[in-house]
């Protein structure tokens, strides 16, 4: 496994975490989507485990030179509005 590190920022309160993950050493090889959706499975059952997480994706791009992926949407937490988000993952230095 290879660590990896992903940058999230809530839109409307301007909050921002950092959550490192793992994730196999060909993670870079995926598509944008695959990718986040790699890191949102992540989220979902490590860091919200007793709230179900949903999102939408409405732009997500890969750099390969500088091996960053950077995604744009919304959250949606159960019996919650859906949150503005912005996220970038990177390989972990």
């Amino acid at each position: 496994m290879t660590s990896y590190i992903a940058t999230m920022m809530d839109a409307e309160t301007g909050a921002q975490g950092t959550y490192p993950f793992e994730a196999d050493a060909h993670l870079f090889e995926k598509t944008p989507v695959r990718i986040v959706r790699l890191f949102m499975e992540h989220v979902d059952k490590d860091l919200f485990p007793k709230h179900h997480l949903d999102y939408e994706i409405n732009a997500c791009l890969k750099s390969n030179e500088k091996r960053v992926v950077t995604a744009i949407g919304s959250l949606h937490f159960e019996h919650e509005p859906a949150s503005p988000f912005m996220l970038m993952i990177a390989d972990a230095k």
